[in-house]
């Protein structure tokens, strides 16, 4: 279910000002006013009732909105990436929505580069040098099968 413009508004106009410094003062403010009131209410089960429900009703709200908000920028990142990556040579295509994949397909991509890495380590220390865009494992183990015969 996608949310609307104006709850996508809302949810960016709220995130933005709860990350204020302005806000911090005025939750600050209202735990002052509310500690200073203690006395008055002579610190009654209703006096710890209005800040405990208050905080609970306000934090509740603010996790989706929040949630809401930071699902969309990564959604954003996520495209930018894979516009990069779909506009420069040599970069690997399948990389694309990589987001995508199921866990233990990730944990495979991951060994891959980081045996990349490894071997990009050791050229350094033999002198060579880490710029390039070496194939991934499983595209080398492709290159070394025979080539299909052409008709």
């Amino acid at each position: 279910m996608k949310s609307g413009p104006s709850f996508t508004w809302f949810a960016n106009a709220a995130s933005r000002a709860a990350g204020r410094p302005y806000a911090f003062v005025l939750a600050v403010s209202v735990l002052a006013v509310w500690a200073i009131t203690g006395p008055l209410f002579k610190f009654s089960d209703t006096w710890q009732l209005v800040i405990n429900t208050g905080t609970t009703i306000i934090t509740f709200l603010m996790v989706f909105l929040i949630q809401n908000t930071q699902n969309r920028d990564s959604e954003a990142v996520q495209i930018k990436l894979d516009e990069i990556i779909r506009a420069l040579e040599g970069a690997h295509n399948a990389l694309l929505d990589l987001e995508e994949l199921d866990e233990d397909m990730l944990d495979k991509m991951r060994a891959r580069y980081r045996n990349l890495a490894k071997k990009a380590r050791e050229d350094i220390k033999a002198g060579g040098h880490d710029i390039g865009c070496d194939e991934l494992e499983a595209e080398q183990d492709d290159a070394s099968k025979p080539a299909p015969a052409k008709g």
